[in-house]
Order: structure tokens, then C-alpha cells, then sequence
């Protein structure tokens, strides 16, 4: 199995190396050359299967020989023996055809974890096996960095660095961050917003001597193995509700295009997905691309969802990518216009090809809000703003064609986000028992400038240590 840059421009990778260099020296994003595919008895086959089980099925045509059927079982074994719930994800039911995937059940309490706990047991054995160390350094809006956190705190092959936006994630998220006492972590308060850290970031990929000196590594979802670790419960959720004999419909809320995507390589690899519903906030460029075939930024606003409030959505250039019949040329030539003039058209055709399988919708606060407070009324079920975002794009969804299941993704525990969920229900979510004493915890955290030089100057000082 090889894997390409969706810029064309960078040289074909193993999946182990694809893995450990995260973005492509082009700038582009690694995909696979092919996608596997699992036929309709494959599919049939995973029901009733573990997790893990299925975890394995799923991705071992992915990841080839790099490492070998006991490494990987092992790796999954470990990445999900902490979560609460022996199901891993398990599906709640909402209404007649409508179900919530509960992606919350991990250490950090978000769809994270799925990726993150995996990514760091995989990186651990094959840094072991060569015998190197890496600099993992990440960019969050709230979840990605504290499950990152989670996953690579005390390991011995790598050093952390996240880079989140100052004053514009949850109490809840910041201290996930910043109280782990392991010297390996890091966390960054940057001034700016998450499309600031987002393109600090891919500006340390992109300076080859610092990339190099350090040997930088990425986690965040511009890392094909956390896209592909996510497309794992697509099918165990279409799986539990009879896939492949029926199809099943998606909606996930997102800002950085990963989780969605993830159910579009589901889709190609033969897993009867009818629609992938995009679920967006406020900051809606997504919704609004859909729409008008246009990808244009017009600024982020701070929201009660501020794992959404991104404007650059890295994996919709995977998205692309597809849509543009994997041409990498079409790719670079609209990144280079996000990157000069803000934004660019779609072409019909792209359009068109984006339109075969992806819908979209959005939510403001108030109708954020007023999910929340319906869903706890009508289900008992208390959800986090991001998921309430999924499950009112979903209704809209459902209220024009109800004969397909649909799965709403839900992305977090309330508890992450209590001050939205009390303000919409008059409860506040507590923290599971496990994390019953963060707020007592002591933070440990550098605010940092908007500034490369800055942030390099730091992480090489760090890690000399």
C-alpha cells in the first residue's frame, strides 16, 4: 500500500511514513494510491464483532506489512482497553431511523480518542523499531490537543507541543491540556485563533531545516493514520444496524473536514453509505460552500462550539482531491489561492462529484441552545453543543427523506462544554469520576505570540533540555 500527496508533487510513502511525517514536503496531505475494498460478505461478517476486532478487519489492507498482525492487534488492544464503555461506540436511539453514535467514551471524553489513543501506540512501536525520537507538534481548537495529550504523555520516543487558540477553548479543555504532570507535554497558548495555530503549524512543516533539525511529526488530522483509525466506526455503527443490506446515512458536525471524511473512505471502500451530512456552527464555510460552490473565508467568530469555529478546514482538501479526479495539479492551484486571495470557486464538475455524496446544514446559537434543551425534554439525552449541531442538521435531514437511518455523530461528553449545557438545561454535567478532581488540579502552560520564529526558538529549547 502506497500513499500519495493530494498536491502531486512529493515522493509515494509507506504507511509507517506516512504516518511519521504527517504533511506532505509538497504542502499536500497523504492519501492512499487505492482504497481497499471490503465486499458486502466482509461487511456482513463484522456484525456482532468486538471493536477491536473490527478496528483490525478495517484497516489491516491499509496498513500492509508495516507492522506486522500481532503489532497492530496489540496496538488496539492497548488504545482502547481505558475506555468506559465495552462497546467503544455505542448507538443511542434518538427517534424512529435517527441514532447517536456516542464517540465520548475514551480518556478525554471526545471522538479524539479514537484516533489519538491508536496513533500513539502505533508511533511508540515503530519509533522503537527504528529507534528514533520524534517532535510531535499539534494545533487544536480544544479536543485534539488534550486527547494528543492523553495519548503521548510519558512516552519515551516522543516529545508534545499543542498549540491552542488563548481564551477560546472550554475550562474543560484547556486543563485536559494543561495539568498533566509528564516533562514530555507541552501546551501552547497562542495569541490567536485556531486558524492561526492551524497555520503555524503547517508553516514548521513547510521550513525544512527546523522540520528536519527537530524531527517534526504530526498528529492532528492532516495525518492519514488518524483519518483512517476514524473510519473504523462507521462500520461498526452501519454494521450494528444491518449494513450491508441496508443503507445507512451519517451527519457530522465538523470544522476540519476529518471526521467526515473519514466516512467518504467508508463509502469507497464499499460500506452502503447513502449521504454524509455535513453539520456546521455559526462559522459555517463549509455549509456555505455547498451552497455556492464557493470556498471563501469571512472570519471566525468565538462560538459555544469552539472545536467548530475554524475557517480552514485541512481535510476538505482531501475532498477535493477526489473531486478533482485526483489530480494534483487543480489540488495546489486552489490552495495556493486560499492561501493569496482567501477563498476559491468550485468548479461544476468538482461540484458536481462533492454533491454525490456529501449534504450539509448549519446552526447558530440559538438553535444550538434550543437543540440542547429539546433533546434532554423529548430523549432524556443531554448533549454537548457540537453534538447538538449534528442532531438538528440531521432532523432537517430527516424531515426530507426518513426511509434511511440516519447516525448523528456525537463528538463529546457534555461535561466538556457545561456551562452551554446548564444554560440550555439547567443541569450541569459532571465530570466522570475518574476526572472528578481537574478543577483542582495545577496548570501548567506558556503563552506563546503569533510568531514562528518564536514558537521554533521554544520547541528547540525544549526539547535540548
Amino acid at each position: 500500500m502506497k500513499y500519495v500527496s493530494t498536491r502531486g508533487n512529493a515522493p509515494e510513502l509507506s504507511f509507517a511514513d506516512a504516518m511519521l511525517t504527517g504533511l506532505a514536503r509538497d504542502g499536500g496531505l497523504y492519501v492512499p494510491a487505492e482504497i481497499p475494498q471490503m465486499s458486502a460478505e466482509d461487511i456482513r461478517a463484522l456484525q456482532g464483532l468486538s471493536y477491536e476486532e473490527t478496528a483490525f478487519r478495517v484497516m489491516k489492507p491499509f496498513v500492509g506489512d508495516c507492522f506486522t498482525d500481532e503489532e497492530l492487534r496489540g496496538c488496539i488492544d492497548r488504545a482502547y482497553a481505558g475506555f468506559g464503555h465495552t462497546a467503544r461506540a455505542p448507538l443511542v436511539q434518538l427517534a424512529p431511523n435517527h441514532f447517536l453514535l456516542e464517540l465520548f467514551h475514551g480518556p478525554t471524553l471526545a471522538f479524539k480518542d479514537f484516533a489519538m489513543q491508536l496513533i500513539g501506540q502505533l508511533f511508540q512501536v515503530e519509533l522503537t523499531k527504528r529507534g528514533e525520537r520524534v517532535t510531535i507538534v499539534g494545533a487544536t481548537s480544544g479536543d485534539t490537543g488534550s486527547a494528543a495529550i492523553e495519548a503521548f504523555k510519558g512516552l519515551d520516543a516522543v516529545d508534545v507541543f499543542i498549540l491552542y487558540p488563548h481564551g477560546r477553548v472550554s475550562e474543560v479543555q484547556r486543563r485536559q491540556m494543561t495539568t498533566p504532570k509528564e516533562s514530555n507535554v507541552h501546551a501552547l497558548a497562542l495569541d490567536g485563533d485556531f486558524d492561526d495555530c492551524q497555520a503555524r503549524l503547517k508553516d514548521m512543516f513547510n521550513h525544512f531545516e527546523f522540520r528536519d533539525g527537530v524531527k517534526l511529526a504530526g498528529v492532528n488530522s492532516i495525518n492519514w493514520a488518524r483519518v483512517l483509525i476514524q473510519v473504523v466506526y462507521y462500520f461498526t455503527a452501519a454494521a450494528s444496524l444491518g449494513a450491508p443490506d441496508r443503507k445507512i446515512s451519517f451527519t457530522v458536525p465538523t470544522g476540519n473536514f476529518g471526521d467526515i471524511f473519514a466516512g467518504f473512505i467508508a463509502k469507497q471502500m464499499g460500506l452502503p453509505i447513502d449521504r454524509l451530512v455535513i453539520a456546521t456552527n455559526q462559522n459555517d464555510i463549509l455549509h456555505r460552500c455547498m451552497e455556492n460552490a464557493e470556498y471563501r473565508k469571512h472570519g471566525v467568530t468565538p462560538s459555544i462550539s469552539p472545536s467548530m469555529d475554524i475557517e480552514v478546514s485541512s481535510n476538505f482538501e482531501r475532498a477535493l482531491f477526489w473531486a478533482h479526479d485526483k489530480d494534483g495539479a487543480a489540488v495546489a492551484v486552489l490552495m495556493d489561492e486560499l492561501k493569496d486571495k482567501g477563498g476559491f470557486a468550485i468548479s461544476d464538475n468538482a461540484m458536481s462529484a462533492l454533491s454525490q455524496h456529501y449534504d450539509s446544514g448549519m446552526a447558530d446559537e440559538a438553535t444550538t441552545s434550543a437543540t440542547i434543551t429539546a433533546a434532554k425534554a423529548e430523549t432524556g439525552e443531554l448533549l454537548c453543543p457540537h453534538s447538538a449541531i449534528g442532531v438538528h442538521v440531521a432532523n432537517q435531514q430527516l424531515a426530507k427523506s426518513s426511509t434511511t437511518p440516519m447516525v448523528t455523530l456525537a463528538t463529546a461528553h457534555p461535561a466538556k462544554f457545561p456551562a452551554a449545557v446548564e444554560e440550555a438545561t439547567g443541569i450541569h454535567p459532571s465530570l466522570p469520576n475518574r476526572m472528578a478532581d481537574l478543577y483542582e488540579r495545577s496548570e501548567r502552560v506558556t503563552q506563546v505570540p503569533n510568531d514562528l520564529t518564536a514558537l521554533e526558538t521554544l520547541i528547540q529549547e525544549r526539547i535540548a533540555k
